[in-house]
């Protein structure tokens, strides 16, 4: 069985500072892990995809740089949130329990079984019968309360037509997405088990890709400028080329 648990450590600075690790332990009914020399390896290869999906999303925001009506509210609900990070007190119960319900969901996504799932201000932990490199690093890509959100307006419209609130609706995604990458960020600033478990290119490698994938598909869907289609064609045209670049040095 599969233990996740999110364990909180403090930071040597004049205020304290709660961030979180994630140790893994795996008992033998699951396979090997793969070792992190290969996936080292795996990362390197990774890397003009990373350079592709970054030239890819550069484009797509250039074409969706018109959408006026969906980029300054988006821009003003992380500004809102930037404030709050800022000035106020961070809202760690909130952050643990999207940090551990991730996790929770993508257990789910590959057929494992959750056991337990503790949540608390400075902590929690998720049992679950499996576990693989996704499982662990969702949390750093997936935007749990930006899916919250899209979901409860797309039930709302559904059912009582809500287009006269979309501003509210990319106001709280904005609001959402910015609470992701900051607290994301402020995990990541310290030593993180599950991070180190996976290899930090590795790692970086696969959080960098997921954030990507997400923006690729999700700008597209707001601003309805580009097809998120012609993102997933820039991001192959763009690794190929990467490629190309590199056998000619080569």
């Amino acid at each position: 069985m599969t233990r996740l648990k999110l364990k909180n450590q403090r930071l040597l600075t004049s205020s304290p500072t709660i961030v979180f690790s994630l140790r893994l332990c795996v008992s033998a009914v699951n396979l090997p892990p793969v070792p992190k020399w290969i996936k080292f390896i795996m990362a390197v290869l990774l890397l003009p995809v990373c350079a592709g999906a970054a030239m890819a999303l550069g484009q797509v925001l250039r074409a969706s740089y018109g959408a006026d009506t969906v980029w300054v509210p988006l821009l003003a609900g992380a500004a809102c949130w930037l404030v709050i990070f800022l000035l106020l007190p961070k809202p760690m119960w909130i952050y643990v329990f999207g940090h551990e319900l991730t996790h929770a969901l993508w257990v789910w996504l590959f057929g494992g079984r959750v056991k337990t799932m503790k949540v608390t201000s400075e902590g929690g932990h998720v049992v679950s019968s499996k576990t693989n490199f996704l499982i662990v690093l969702a949390p750093y890509f997936f935007p749990l309360y930006v899916v919250m959100v899209v979901v409860v307006f797309a039930i709302g419209h559904l059912i009582w037509d809500w287009r006269s609130y979309r501003v509210w609706f990319h106001l709280a995604v904005g609001a959402a997405y910015a609470f992701h990458v900051t607290l994301t960020w402020h995990a990541l600033q310290t030593r993180q088990t599950d991070i180190t478990s996976q290899g930090y290119l590795f790692s970086a490698v696969i959080i960098f890709l997921g954030n990507a994938s997400v923006l690729l598909f999700g700008v597209p869907l707001l601003t309805e400028k580009v097809n998120w289609l012609n993102g997933l064609g820039w991001w192959l045209k763009d690794t190929g080329g990467v490629f190309n670049g590199l056998a000619r040095w080569f």
